[in-house]
């Protein structure tokens, strides 16, 4: 980015410390020291921002941020006054960061700026807060927990665990907003290992806070027959990375985050068994879904992975009639993109198991082929045929269920 007079223009943040760790560079981030807004709007900068100046750069395009600092004026994510100004160093405005590997800066001719040890901290793979002004925004909790599965061979340093624990114990995490939790909730998800950022919301007490249903599962047994690691937390875990190792979309993710959360609520005195757990995991999948506000396709699936999951992981077992009633309940005729999802979701938790990880899981392709052996039935042909015998309404719909079953009963004559 081109220098102009009286200022100096930093690059910041992530990009510098991708570049270090020697990874591709997504976004850029800049700042912008030593000037006033009159000074960048004189110099054609366009102004976009709102709560803190930032411009446009009048030849890039590019956002730029006047370097500021920040002071807390009320709980949550909100609750910040902010203050830019030309006096305002690069070292303040890298001070009010997160972690250390984020508060780093390079000017125009490459050289780094590492006031606060970034550099130290990469080489050591610790995820470390830059200073105590951390505890005044909750949001970074779930950054560093993000920001956790992204690096997964990072730790995260003592203090900062503490700190991130009285935060918690001072409610600020309950000031968090909806759509903050899920954004940063989704992102970690979607990173290398997902089960890294649920053992640090863990290990920082907010998993309690934030994901209640999620937290009462650790420590709850499981049948060893089936579940070799027993503990149904680490076994969720296990599943979440699953999902990264097979590259599955945000919605399998979050199906799988929930697929099992009714394994908390089982009765001390049925444990090790959790039966009808599935409608309890509906249930509190629907209810996390809504406190969060999270997108109506990652609800459908994970609660239809909550429902169905056992039902498709025996369903090898099944006649053909109860493999179409499978089929039936997951709307897979409309739906198929979706119920292929329902399947990779089954798969993932087949394979979260200790030792089962390679494990075959044969009901994912079997239940697809019978998915297309029933989609090959005309639906037109069968419907004008019961009509042409004076059938009606429900009528029609169970013409169209017997000859979905007939070509569901010749397809398994055939394997």
């Amino acid at each position: 980015m081109q220098r102009m007079p009286s200022f100096q223009t930093y690059l910041v943040g992530g990009a510098v410390r991708d570049r270090l760790l020697g990874l591709p560079v997504q976004d850029r981030d800049w700042v912008i020291v030593g000037a006033s807004p009159a000074d960048l709007l004189a110099a054609g900068y366009q102004p976009v921002g709102k709560d803190f100046p930032v411009f446009l750069h009048p030849d890039t395009h590019e956002e730029v941020a006047l370097a500021r600092t920040e002071r807390k004026t009320g709980a949550g994510y909100h609750g910040f006054a902010f203050h830019a100004a030309p006096d305002v160093t690069l070292a303040q405005d890298l001070g009010r960061r997160d972690l250390t590997i984020n508060a780093m800066a390079e000017d125009d001719q490459g050289r780094v700026v590492d006031p606060y040890g970034g550099q130290r901290d990469l080489a050591a793979k610790v995820l470390r807060h830059v200073s105590p002004a951390f505890a005044e925004d909750p949001v970074r909790i779930l950054r560093l927990a993000r920001f956790a599965a992204r690096f997964a061979d990072f730790s995260v340093a003592p203090e900062t665990v503490e700190l991130m624990r009285t935060m918690v114990a001072a409610g600020e995490v309950d000031a968090l907003v909806a759509e903050r939790v899920w954004q940063e909730l989704s992102r970690g998800l979607m990173e290398r290992k997902p089960s890294r950022m649920i053992e640090v919301l863990r290990e920082a007490g907010a998993l309690k806070t934030l994901l209640p249903e999620v937290d009462a599962l650790f420590g709850v047994p499981q049948p060893e027959a089936h579940h070799p690691e027993v503990d149904t937390g680490i076994h969720l875990l296990m599943v979440l990375d699953q999902c990264a190792r097979f590259d599955a979309p945000l919605k399998v993710r979050y199906a799988c985050l929930c697929h099992d959360l009714g394994k908390g609520t089982t009765r001390q005195e049925e444990l090790p068994r959790h039966i009808a757990h599935e409608t309890r995991s509906e249930k509190l999948a629907r209810g996390l879904s809504a406190r969060w506000k999270v997108p109506t396709d990652c609800r459908e699936l994970a609660e239809l992975v909550a429902r169905e999951h056992t039902h498709v992981h025996q369903s090898s077992g099944f006649s053909p009639e109860a493999r179409l009633r499978l089929l039936e309940r997951c709307d897979a005729w409309r739906r198929p993109e979706r119920f292929a999802e329902l399947l990779q979701a089954c798969e993932c938790d087949a394979r979260g198991r200790l030792g089962l990880e390679d494990r075959d899981y044969p009901q994912r392709e079997r239940l697809l082929a019978d998915l297309r052996a029933t989609q090959s039935v005309d639906l037109a042909a069968v419907s004008a045929a019961a009509m042409a015998r004076g059938a009606k309404g429900p009528e029609i719909g169970a013409a169209v269920r017997r000859a979905r079953l007939q070509a569901l009963l010749s397809f398994t004559d055939t394997v």
